[in-house]
C-alpha cells in the first residue's frame, strides 16, 4: 500500500512518490517524440497503484509532456491525481506572455484549471524578473478566477535567496533539488536548511532529483560499490537514495522522472518500504561514507577501459565522461569554470557530446553497462560554457 504524507498546510494527503513527466519514454532518441502509448500506460499504472501527484512543465519534451499528461489523465484519472505544471519565467519577456503561455498550457493539458502552478526554476535573477513583471499579481488573478488552485515555485540557487522568496509570499508549495550528495546549500539547492525552513513555514516541499538526475542509479565507481557491499544490506543504489530522502519528515513528496515501466514498478515498491526517521544511525553513516567517496571519485563509473571506442561518430567518450566527473565533483564555481575551460580546450567540436547520435553502439560494448547515451546528454548540460 503506497504511503501518504500531509501536503504542507494544505488539506490534502499526497503520495510519497510523485511521477515526474520530464523523462518519459521516447522514440529513436528524440526527446520531443514521446512514446505516447507506453507513457500513458506508465502514468495510469502509477495512478492505479496510489500515485496522486503528477509533475510536468511547459518545456518538458519540447512541449509535449503536458499533452501526454493530459491524455493520460482523461476521464476518471483526472479525479484520482493532481497535476503540477510551471510557468517558464525565462521565456516571459512581457506581461502579455503570461496569459499566452498559461492558456497554451491549459489547452495542451485539456484542463480548465491547474491544481498546482509553480514559477519555474527561480533563482536570484529570475526572482527579480518575477517582481519587475508583477507575476504574482497575475497569478493571484488566476487563483481568483479558479484557473489555479495553489501557487508555488521551483528553485535553483542558494539558501539566502530561497529564504527571501519563501518570506515574500503566502506560497502553498515549493520544489527543490535534494539528495544525499546535494544536501548543503549551493548554487543549485538551498540544502537541508532550505528544506527545514520551508517546512517550518507550512509549505509542502516537493523534492526533485532525489537520485541526482539518475547519477545515483548508475553503476557506481568500484570504491563506492565497496562501501555498499561491506555494509551487508542488499539494496539497490536507487533504494538507498530514495529512502534517504523519505527519511526526512519535512519532505512531502519525492519526484522520480521515470522512463520505463520497470522503473515505475520498482519505485512504487521502494516507496512502500519508506518512512520518516526509519534509517538507523549505522545506515546514515554508510550513506555519508558513500557521499564522501562519490565526491572524491565522481559519479560516473567509467574506468577508462575504452571498450566503447571507436565511436562511429568520432565522439571522445572516455574523455568526455572524465570531464563530466570532474565538473560534478567541483566544489565551487571557480573550479567548475576551470574544468569547463579545459574541456573546450582539449576536446575539438567534432568530438564533443553534441556529435552523439544515440546509436547505442558504445553501450553494447561497455563492460560496466553504463547508460552512455544518457550520460553524454547530461554532460552537454553540465559542461555548457559559463554564462
Amino acid at each position: 500500500m503506497l504511503k501518504y504524507r500531509r501536503f504542507g498546510r494544505l488539506d490534502w494527503d499526497v503520495s510519497v512518490l510523485g511521477f515526474g513527466a520530464m523523462r518519459l519514454p521516447i522514440i529513436e532518441g528524440d526527446s520531443s517524440r514521446i512514446d505516447e502509448p507506453e507513457a500513458i500506460k506508465m502514468i495510469r499504472y502509477a495512478v492505479d497503484n496510489g500515485v496522486n501527484y503528477i509533475d510536468t512543465a511547459y518545456p518538458y519534451h519540447g512541449g509535449n509532456s503536458e499533452i501526454v499528461v493530459g491524455k493520460a489523465l482523461k476521464g476518471e484519472y483526472r479525479e484520482k491525481a493532481r497535476v503540477a505544471t510551471k510557468m517558464p519565467i525565462g521565456r516571459v519577456n512581457a506581461k502579455e506572455d503570461l496569459d499566452k503561455i498559461f492558456n497554451e498550457q491549459l489547452q495542451r493539458l485539456q484542463f480548465n484549471h491547474v491544481d498546482f502552478y509553480l514559477l519555474h526554476g527561480l533563482n536570484r535573477d529570475s526572482w527579480r524578473k518575477t517582481l519587475e513583471l508583477n507575476v504574482l499579481d497575475w497569478a493571484e488573478r488566476q487563483v481568483a478566477d479558479g484557473r489555479i488552485n495553489h501557487l508555488g515555485f521551483s528553485f535553483h540557487d542558494e539558501f539566502e535567496i530561497f529564504k527571501e522568496i519563501v518570506d515574500s509570499y503566502e506560497w502553498g508549495l515549493c520544489q527543490i533539488q535534494y539528495n544525499y550528495v546535494d544536501n548543503e546549500s549551493s548554487r543549485q539547492t538551498p540544502g537541508i536548511k532550505g528544506l527545514k525552513y520551508a517546512a517550518s513555514k507550512g509549505l509542502a516541499v516537493i523534492i526533485m532529483e532525489p537520485i541526482k538526475g539518475g547519477l545515483l542509479a548508475v553503476t557506481p565507481p568500484k570504491e563506492v560499490q565497496k562501501i555498499w557491499d561491506e555494509f551487508g544490506i542488499n539494496r539497490s543504489t536507487v533504494e538507498w537514495a530514495l529512502l534517504w530522502v523519505w527519511n526526512h519528515p519535512e519532505v512531502s513528496v519525492a519526484l522520480s522522472g521515470m522512463s520505463t515501466m520497470e522503473q515505475v514498478i520498482e519505485n512504487i515498491q521502494i516507496a512502500d518500504r519508506s518512512g520518516s526517521n526509519i534509517l538507523t544511525p549505522k545506515e546514515l553513516e554508510v550513506i555519508y561514507k558513500a557521499r564522501e567517496k562519490y565526491l572524491q571519485c565522481g559519479f560516473v563509473g567509467c574506468t577508462g577501459c575504452r571498450y566503447c571506442m571507436p565511436c562511429p561518430q568520432g565522439v571522445s567518450i572516455p574523455e568526455i565522461l572524465a570531464f563530466y566527473n570532474e565538473v560534478l565533483r567541483a566544489t565551487d564555481e571557480m573550479q567548475r569554470r576551470e574544468v569547463i575551460e579545459k574541456y573546450y580546450a582539449d576536446i575539438p567540436p567534432e568530438k564533443r557530446a553534441d556529435a552523439c547520435v544515440k546509436c547505442g553502439a558504445c553501450e553494447e560494448k561497455c563492460p560496466q553497462k553504463l547508460p552512455i547515451r544518457g550520460l553524454l546528454s547530461g554532460s552537454r548540460w553540465m559542461l555548457r560554457p559559463p554564462q
